[in-house]
């Protein structure tokens, strides 16, 4: 088979790779699409995540879907021909996280594509790949695959939202109209939002939060002021979605934050340290809460994404064949021509 390796920055090559043998309870997924996510561009640009660098040749990618090819003895939950989306979370399911439902914080969590570990956790950029088939949700049919691979992010962003509590009826401010805040924007509205609202600083990620029906759009490098209402100084949003992980728009979601708010933090920081107004904070009594990864959204998100009640091809920009990786990833890092980007296997 063919996976698409990363040896260095921006050394991205597509070569042969052995499948390896089924073992109990595992299948062998035929890929068909994957979405090339914000870690992998990271990856991609500076072969490392944080603290962990690349250390030896590396398949990158962790949303995917595609169709059961073969199964391992044992398996009973899917069947050849099944259309399955991968879930790239392999939590330990002993440690006291994930017996409390916290499976994201999982102590010795495997996550596919991941550099966090040694030998690396490999991706699943590739033809095919095995894997147990809990990590497999079958998919509605009729779902396109590049439809499908959006659950992973999707499952990010329902971790996130639940967060901030019920949001029937609440006005909402999304920071960052890439991928996870365009379906940040999505699923609040799905989930009854009065108002939802989102910035950028380019004008063309905020032209596909229109279509997917941002009750208002606000560039914010041409605009600084914009979402400020004169009338409500304190702010007027419930809840804020901080999807960029730039200073400036956390400073945006803490002044925009009416008393009482809640802000979710999505976005990961370049740099660890940002700063927090906390007077800001203490005097509108705002609740802070951080979200990582997901933990038990993701058939959830499979199941959304199959019964069409969200309409997300504004989110669905490029895809691309396998042979065209590098262009992909070099079209993937464009905001001004790319919203999210798929490898078609």
């Amino acid at each position: 088979m063919k996976a698409v390796v990363l040896h260095a920055i921006e050394d991205l090559r597509v070569e042969p790779r052995d499948e390896r043998p089924l073992g109990p309870g595992e299948v062998r997924v035929r890929v068909e699409s994957g979405g090339i996510c914000g870690s992998d561009l990271h990856y991609f640009h500076h072969a490392r995540m944080g603290d962990f660098p690349v250390r030896e040749p590396f398949v990158l990618g962790h949303e995917a879907a595609g169709t059961v090819a073969e199964i391992g003895s044992g398996v009973t939950t899917v069947a050849v021909g099944d259309r399955v989306a991968i879930n790239p979370s392999h939590p330990c399911g002993a440690c006291d996280y994930c017996r409390s439902d916290r499976e994201n914080l999982c102590a010795d969590m495997v996550f596919l594509g991941s550099s966090r570990r040694f030998p690396h956790a490999q991706g699943i950029f590739a033809e095919t790949f095995a894997t147990h088939e809990r990590q497999c949700v079958k998919v509605a049919p009729g779902t396109p695959s590049r439809v499908a691979a959006l659950a992973e992010p999707l499952s990010v962003v329902l971790h996130a939202l639940s967060h901030a509590g019920p949001l029937l009826g609440r006005r909402v401010l999304v920071t960052g109209a890439g991928p996870i805040g365009a379906l940040s924007l999505a699923a609040a509205r799905h989930a009854g939002a009065a108002a939802v609202e989102i910035t950028d600083v380019t004008p063309e990620p905020l032209k596909a939060a229109e279509a997917l029906g941002a009750d208002r759009t606000h560039n914010v490098a041409a605009n600084p002021g914009s979402v400020a209402d004169p009338a409500r100084p304190r702010g007027r949003f419930d809840v804020a979605v901080e999807c960029s992980g730039h200073p400036a728009a956390l400073a945006t979601c803490l002044q925009q934050l009416a008393p009482g708010g809640t802000l979710v933090q999505i976005g990961v920081y370049a740099d660890a340290r940002a700063t927090f107004p906390m007077d800001v904070v203490m005097t509108k009594e705002l609740t802070l809460k951080s979200s990582f990864r997901f933990a038990r959204e993701f058939p959830v998100a499979v199941a959304m994404l199959g019964s069409g009640r969200l309409a997300l091809d504004p989110v669905l920009s490029h895809e691309f064949a396998i042979a065209d990786a590098m262009e992909a990833f070099r079209t993937a890092a464009d905001r001004r021509k790319s919203m999210k980007v798929h490898l078609r296997f």
